[in-house]
């Protein structure tokens, strides 16, 4: 694949996700208007209100499931703040995976990430 095939299919993606987002705000929009010419005023703009705020919340909570940063199951929070990250490091000198500040084989402090 070429990178310029690469791009489109992230922008591809982006753009499905941004149009379903719209679909959703603007199916929520009607029905709170269905809802209101139904309703009496104060029951009708209340449950309006509700689910206009409800649809694009259960959407967003649809997305955060599917990225696996939702709640405390399945992925440990909001953008996985949550998880406690382990960093490994590699000795520049001896090429040892190790966790810590200096190697634990030769004793070198130069190391770099490994994620």
């Amino acid at each position: 694949m070429t990178k310029l095939y690469k791009v489109f299919l992230q922008m591809n993606v982006v753009l499905l996700n941004y149009k379903i987002y719209l679909i959703f705000l603007f199916a929520s929009l009607a029905i709170s208007i269905g809802l209101q010419m139904v309703l009496p005023f104060p029951w009708g703009l209340g449950v309006a209100l509700a689910i206009f705020i409800a649809f694009p919340l259960m959407l967003r909570r649809r997305y955060m499931s599917r990225m696996k940063g939702y709640g405390n199951f399945g992925g440990g929070g909001f953008f996985g703040l949550n998880q406690t990250p382990t960093v490994k490091y590699v000795c520049l000198t001896c090429n040892n995976r190790f966790k810590g500040a200096e190697c634990p084989r030769c004793g070198s402090k130069m190391k770099r990430a490994d994620f």
